[in-house]
């Protein structure tokens, strides 16, 4: 298959992995779309929930209705990725999200809208989404080489990233012109490019899976279970991640906007404060492409300790401004460890079995996510919601540091050998 039509005057300026490796390029080009349609959701969702008369905890129940089916379905999404190939389970959960953004659009756009119907969507795409996210991670190390899958995660965050600074001020566009319907439109077509491009990935086949052949879902899941217990920098490592997402991200997706409506005027306060942690997110992506550190997954908890400083900045900032500017602070800091973090895992991890750990990573954290998102409103009602940010961070920060101090994190090196995988290293 042909690299992409890159014209001659661009091509020099692109990073040696999007110039030399066509695979990556077209997975890049695909995803660059997709996850800008997907943070101008970030931002439309919580108002279109508010603007059909919703309450804080119906917020809570449509973020938490997308993330549900991780529960359920993410343990089979990292079998099914071990077993087929990766890239057509991802183009089949393009097209199914795609569908389900158009539906969400079309009610609201019509005024048919409901939270019970957006929560049955939600799940619809919360399936989808569990299906896609093991395999979107098992797939890298089949298009880029080992020595490259650094500078590949640094760029797929890098779109991550940019996507939070020009999501935001386009949502608030798009909210102003066409509704929140009209920005969950445009994710919508997002999804139907990212699959174009999926249709066209040629990647290299994964090795055989070290399970018999007909071996049952449960003896597969056994076998990438204990590729996770037999490392305790990967199980201490989803642990802190699982607090993060259960106990520090519901202060962005449900009371951060509920603080920005009530006091930094809406969509537009919150936009400011989401566009600067992109911003900051950027500059953390950045600096995960240039750096090679000895030791990754230990500079990685550090930045997991900064990013967990969230909820308390949100909470404790006398201006949007302010809080704006702390929140670029833990958006460098969030960059660094996802990027440390995936690329850890897709070094040291067997390829016959890296989607079912993913799986593992996903069920403990973004799969529990949806408890604190139910959570977060009535406790932030019967608590207040400032003293919920606080403890928020302060038990987020305190579990980040229980990962620096497991052996096997502080020692863990960005080699392949297998004498650098788990425990050995530590010893």
């Amino acid at each position: 298959m042909p690299a992409l039509p890159i014209g001659p005057a661009v091509k020099p300026l692109l990073p040696p992995v999007l110039r030399e490796e066509p695979q990556f390029a077209r997975l890049f080009a695909g995803q660059a779309l997709s996850v800008l349609g997907d943070r101008i959701t970030m931002v439309a969702l919580p108002f279109a929930v508010l603007g059909i008369g919703g309450s804080m905890a119906d917020v809570g129940l449509v973020a938490a209705a997308g993330l549900v089916p991780m529960l359920l379905f993410t343990l089979a999404g990292g079998v099914w990725a071990d077993r087929f190939p990766r890239h057509r389970i991802m183009l089949v959960s393009d097209l199914v999200r795609c569908l389900t953004q158009g539906a969400v659009a079309l009610l609201l756009l019509t005024g048919q809208a409901q939270v019970p119907y957006l929560v049955v969507l939600m799940m619809v795409f919360g399936t989808a989404d569990a299906f896609f996210m093991p395999a979107a991670t098992g797939l890298l190390p089949l298009l880029v080489p080992t020595e490259r899958l650094r500078e590949a995660n640094a760029l797929r965050g890098l779109v991550q990233s940019a996507s939070l600074v020009l999501g935001p001020a386009l949502a608030g566009g798009l909210v102003a012109l066409a509704g929140p319907g009209g920005a969950l439109a445009v994710d919508a077509v997002s999804f139907a490019v990212s699959a174009a491009f999926l249709a066209r990935l040629r990647p290299r086949t994964a090795p055989a899976p070290d399970a018999p052949a007909g071996a049952s879902f449960l003896a597969e899941l056994r076998e990438g279970w204990s590729q996770v217990r037999s490392r305790s920098w990967v199980w201490s490592g989803m642990a802190a991640m699982g607090v993060y997402h259960v106990v520090v991200l519901p202060s962005i997706f449900v009371l951060g906007p509920v603080l920005a409506e009530r006091e930094w005027g809406g969509a537009e306060g919150w936009s400011i404060v989401t566009v600067a942690f992109g911003i900051g997110a950027v500059a953390g992506d950045l600096l995960a492409y240039r750096l090679r550190p000895a030791k990754p997954l230990a500079l990685g908890a550090a930045a997991l300790a900064v990013a967990s400083c969230q909820a308390v900045i949100i909470g404790a900032g006398p201006s949007v401004w302010v809080v704006a500017i702390l929140e670029a602070v833990t958006g460098v800091g969030v960059s660094l460890f996802f990027v440390l973090w995936e690329t850890s895992l897709q070094t040291h991890i067997p390829e016959h079995a890296l989607s079912r750990v993913s799986s593992y990573d996903f069920l403990l954290s973004s799969g529990l996510m949806p408890l604190g998102l139910v959570l977060a409103g009535p406790i932030a009602t019967a608590a207040g919601l400032r003293p919920t940010l606080y403890t928020m961070s302060a038990i987020g920060v305190a579990s980040a540091l229980l990962l620096l101090a497991v052996p096997a994190v502080r020692h863990l090196t960005d080699r392949t050998e297998p004498a650098a995988d788990p425990e050995t290293v530590a010893a």
